[in-house]
């Protein structure tokens, strides 16, 4: 079933009016956490390449 633009940008509107939009500190609280989490995860990663690097130039005996 085909659907008018004109339809089409009223049902956009109506849904639109629906929506629950967060607070201005609820956004910045959301968005600081997003940061802590990168960083920490950054942090683990890190961690985890280092620990495998040095495993396997262990295992393999390259490097000093």
């Amino acid at each position: 079933m085909a659907t008018s633009p004109f339809k089409f940008i009223q049902e956009v509107r109506e849904e639109t009016r629906k929506v629950t939009w967060p607070s201005r500190k609820e956004t910045m609280i959301t968005t600081a956490m997003v940061f802590v989490m990168v960083a920490i995860t950054s942090v683990f990663f890190l961690l985890a390449d280092q620990f495998i690097r040095i495993a396997v130039t262990f295992v393999l005996g390259i490097g000093n």
